[in-house]
């Protein structure tokens, strides 16, 4: 439990923002008159009929049923973790873990917000992470979920919103990775070096599309995408981070509601920004 009364911060996207191919997504809602139809239709069928009475729409109150929406999308849409078995189908010699079969206890944990939104267009490198947590005064232990603030969430609707993200180098991976991190955020497209890293090795011959979602096939560890409103966090450090991804059988990925769990008294300003708080 928290040793005190905390706010809970949303750092979530809506399912349809920036949807691009191959991630598409696509909903149809049904109304509740429409669900008033398709509801008596249902109860009609044999399996489902009550009496030898049909069911008419005028028997729901105010000739009005339920409401639903059909989605169509891919475990990729929206806020969504990447399983292991994202990555390949193999990691340190065993079968790589889908999405239901990934341990909660990764992703929950002490969250650490690393600001990195100067470096729009390049890569953090190992040295860059250490450099935010000597001045952020935060640590990295195992179980620390660490999100990696870029400001790319402010173009999330804009054509450029891959183009505008700082990248993670695959040494800066490994920074994370030998310090017991199991799960990193980001604020991004995704979880990988930055495009213009990307397109310069293309334009010199030697393509390396997303190469930091591949180091996923030799070390085991999980991405999660398209946070946002990491400025609304009061601290970098000294609050709880949680996604937890919905049990989709055998899914590559999925879908999370991103929040903070931060203690009332970072918004207050009663204790020193650099402390941390205590929980229990």
């Amino acid at each position: 439990m928290l040793s005190e009364e905390f706010e809970i911060i949303d750092l979530g996207v809506f399912l349809d923002q920036a949807a691009y191919k191959p991630w598409g997504y696509s909903a149809r809602h049904v109304t509740h008159a429409q669900g008033a139809k398709a509801m008596s239709s249902f109860l009609n069928l044999d399996e489902f009929r009550m009496s030898e009475k049909d069911v008419e729409k005028g028997d729901f109150p105010e000739a009005l049923g339920l409401a639903w929406t059909h989605v169509n999308m891919t475990d990729h849409t929206g806020n969504h973790i990447d399983a292991p078995f994202h990555f390949g189908p193999m990691v340190e010699g065993r079968p790589a873990k889908t999405i239901d079969e990934v341990p909660l206890s990764w992703c929950f944990g002490p969250g650490v917000r690393l600001d990195f939104r100067e470096f729009q267009g390049r890569d953090v490198g190992p040295g860059d992470i250490e450099d935010e947590l000597v001045r952020s005064g935060a640590e990295l232990t195992p179980g620390t979920i660490p999100l990696l603030w870029t400001g790319a969430d402010a173009h999330i609707d804009d054509d450029d919103y891959w183009q505008s993200q700082a990248g993670l180098s695959p040494e800066g991976l490994g920074h994370f990775l030998d310090r017991g991190v199991k799960l990193i955020g980001i604020d991004g497209y995704a979880m990988d070096v930055s495009y213009n890293t990307m397109k310069r090795d293309q334009e010199n011959g030697n393509p390396k599309p997303f190469p930091v979602h591949f180091v996923g096939r030799a070390r085991e560890h999980m991405h999660l995408e398209k946070l946002a409103n990491l400025g609304a966090l009061p601290r970098p450090h000294g609050f709880l981070f949680a996604a937890f991804p919905i049990k989709l059988r055998k899914g590559s990925a999925g879908w999370v509601r991103p929040v903070a769990l931060v203690p009332k008294s970072h918004f207050e300003g009663s204790i020193n920004q650099d402390e941390p708080a205590t929980f229990v």
